[in-house]
């Protein structure tokens, strides 16, 4: 073995044991109720994160500030959070009844709720999954935070440099900056973040809110402050835990009213007992594709159906949207808005109400009502949440005429994931999940091969997938040393394992499915974190992942389809002979 992959190995390993030191060290954390990130007990985290360096942090182990991995966090974080010395972390303990407006993140389904000038309430609903991603997004943005205090601190004193004065004035100003001040103050803020003033002019707009198009330099000015009154006041900023979230943790509540809402009405509505098809994906692919082609007739005499998906994505084509939305409720589609806290809403379609004018989705008409399968769409769940989520939707729902066993047919999950052997928007599907710092692997057989969605024009891939523990704490060398290594790992995501871990469970040793369910998981790419520059936090897909996503919609629904008329061909078949 040569040294160069002697040193390639050891530094996975040591990757991987960062890993996991940062996860007991959370988990201990977490039972003790609080921490002070930037304390004593805070210094594991820190010192993990430095040795990892994960990939969507950039240079966080750099004595410059990282401005994508900053852009990434913050969008994840409440805003006003760099304002906050004291973050709890609470369960659904009646917040949203009160005078606080809740503040939710741009790129996270989570509740968050400021309490005063000092405190910022953030809601777990969604298991330790959430935990672990605040809790790593907090320790990269408080070492960050130092980094500005090391740079403005001239002496043993507190006094700050010219540069950390320029940007307070500028800050404080109860005027809007004029262009000429925002540059004189970007200048300052480029010093102090040791980057170009190109670097901060380029990302500042990315951090503009309606309200606060400065927020760029509101966020550097906080972090700074709060780190200084550390330093210099030791001012600690703390996490802390609430009792309620810490008894409640584990325990499946929020996942249980989720479930039992659902069978609520799917029992209500007389759907309870047809063949159900579970799709984990996002609320639109699978409603656009059964009822855009109806609901806009005029639009595809102009232009092919995968251009109206495209015009169904842009965030300006609203009046699009609401069209089909119409057509689906005026068709039969039930749209169950989450109240439980799992922030996972749901859409139920009778395949028997789908018109036929969609030539592609419509069913047999010998098929008798009781076999036509019910499609329940579930948005996407969060790491350790799909478990919990999928375990109770497959749990019998418990009724007055007692236990009844839910007829699932094919259990399908759709989603975004890195990809570690092609580019963005390209497909990967896998044939097991292998579960990140455990021993755990999930084989199976995918009823969605790689010739089912190649000769489209996207280059599609197979092998293993790795479930991680946080896509935020991925780096090159531990990434490169699963894809090479003969387990053949393709790419990257959250939820596989939990998913498959439930339905296995539900299957072979609960009985409450059948073990013959089928069962179909395929991604698209939203990133390469093996390629520099193409991180999640480079920036989004935009409609680059549009086509994929239809791509594998449209084989999902053909396979649900399909097996529905091959049954009822047979059930002919049968009728004849006898």
């Amino acid at each position: 073995m040569s040294n160069l992959k002697l040193q390639g190995r050891t530094r996975a390993q040591e990757s991987s044991n960062a890993i996991e030191r940062m996860y007991i060290t959370m988990r201990h954390l977490f039972n003790r109720g609080f921490y002070k990130p930037m304390g004593v007990s805070g210094e594991t985290l820190r010192e993990a994160l430095l040795i990892l360096r994960p990939e969507i942090y950039g240079t966080v182990a750099e004595e410059k500030v990282e401005l994508n991995g900053l852009l990434y966090v913050i969008d994840r974080l409440p805003i006003g959070i760099e304002e906050c010395r004291f973050i709890n972390l609470t369960s659904d303990e009646g917040y949203g009844n009160s005078h606080f407006k809740p503040i939710v993140p741009p790129k996270r389904r989570r509740n968050c709720y400021r309490i005063d000038e000092e405190q910022m309430n953030i809601e777990i609903t969604r298991g330790r999954s959430e935990i672990y991603d605040i809790l790593t997004h907090l320790t990269f943005l408080f070492i960050e935070s130092h980094k500005i205090m090391r740079r403005v601190i001239i002496d043993e004193e507190g006094e700050v440099s010219r540069d950390w004065e320029k940007l307070q004035a500028a800050v404080l100003k109860e005027e809007p900056l004029s262009q000429a001040e925002r540059e004189v103050a970007l200048t300052h803020t480029a010093n102090i973040l040791g980057r170009t003033f190109r670097e901060v002019s380029t990302i500042y707009p990315m951090f503009s809110i309606s309200s606060n198009k400065d927020r760029f330099l509101h966020i550097v000015y906080w972090l700074g402050k709060l780190a200084i009154d550390e330093m210099v006041n030791n001012n600690k900023r703390i996490v802390t835990f609430s009792p309620v979230l810490r008894e409640r943790l584990g325990h499946h509540i929020h996942g249980e009213i989720w479930a039992n809402k659902i069978k609520e009405v799917l029992l209500e509505k007389n759907l309870l007992n047809r063949p159900l098809h579970i799709i984990s994906a996002n609320m639109h692919s699978v409603m656009n594709t059964l009822y855009a082609p109806e609901a806009l007739k005029a639009e595809l005499k102009k232009k092919p159906i995968s251009a109206i998906y495209e015009d169904l994505s842009n965030s300006a084509n609203g009046k699009l949207r609401t069209r089909v939305m119409k057509t689906a409720l005026d068709s039969g589609m039930i749209f169950i808005e989450d109240t439980s806290g799992a922030n996972i809403d749901v859409q139920i379609f009778d395949t028997a109400k789908v018109g036929t004018t969609n030539s592609k989705f419509h069913l047999n008409g010998d098929i008798a009502l009781q076999d036509k399968p019910v499609i329940m769409v579930m948005d996407y769940a969060f790491g350790e949440q799909a478990y919990e989520t999928m375990d109770e939707m497959l749990k019998p729902f418990q009724s007055e005429r007692g236990n009844i066993h839910l007829n699932v047919a094919s259990i399908s999950i759709m989603g975004k994931a890195g990809i570690l052997a092609g580019g963005k928007g390209d497909i990967m599907i896998p044939d097991a999940h292998l579960f990140e710092g455990t021993a755990d692997n999930y084989p199976f057989t995918n009823e969605l091969t790689k010739e089912d969605l190649e000769g489209h024009g996207i280059p599609v891939c197979d092998g293993a997938m790795i479930t991680v523990l946080g896509t935020s704490l991925q780096n090159k060398d531990i990434l490169k040393f699963f894809h090479e290594s003969t387990w053949n790992v393709v790419g990257l995501e959250m939820e596989g394992a939990h998913y498959q871990k439930a339905i296995q469970a539900a299957s072979r040793l609960r009985g409450n499915i059948s073990d013959q369910v089928k069962v179909r998981y395929a991604y698209y790419a939203s990133d390469n974190p093996l390629e520099t520059g193409s991180t999640l936090a480079s920036g989004g897909l935009g409609t680059t992942g549009v086509k994929p996503t239809y791509l594998i919609t449209e084989k999902i629904l053909e396979q649900i389809f399909n097996v529905e008329k091959a049954s009822a061909k047979k059930s002919e078949a049968v009728k004849i002979n006898e």
